[in-house]
């Protein structure tokens, strides 16, 4: 089991993956990005048990990914909407799904483009001074042959 404290380390991939790191978290942060809110939407689309999928976007919500908004008073209701900081994961998730779709899957489920000009993207390492997509000018759509 990795240990929790890091002494003498400086290394932002292990912080990172106490956040992030477990399987359920990522696939909630997924679903946002594809305009689930609702925690009966995130349920249906992960099958998770109820408790598990409360425990992970209590989590979310403390770790400033996502941010409970009210949208119905009486009885109160909320959705789950991705923060700055939540929408920042997406350059790491796509990341995760190109090397998902280069070394696993026979056949990309999603594509992410620009919307300007539908152009595909993918997670690039670039230099810190040049221009690059922001989170908002990108969209996910089915992939090739769907």
């Amino acid at each position: 089991m990795l240990k929790r404290d890091y002494d003498g380390q400086n290394c932002s991939i292990a912080r990172a993956l106490e956040i992030v790191g477990e399987r359920w978290t990522l696939l909630i942060v997924r679903d946002a990005y594809l305009g689930r809110r609702r925690f009966d939407e995130f349920q249906e689309s992960l099958g998770i048990s109820r408790n598990v999928l409360a425990e992970r976007l209590a989590r979310l919500v403390d770790e400033g990914i996502l941010e409970r908004v009210l949208y119905q008073e009486r009885p109160a209701r909320y959705e789950y909407r991705l923060t700055r900081k939540g929408l920042d994961l997406r350059v790491a998730l796509t990341a995760l799904r190109q090397w998902g779709d280069a070394y696993i899957s026979e056949k990309p489920p999603t594509l992410l483009r620009a919307k300007a000009d539908k152009r595909p993207v993918i997670a690039a390492l670039i230099p810190a001074d040049q221009p690059h997509l922001r989170v908002d000018d990108v969209e996910v759509v089915p992939g090739p042959g769907r």
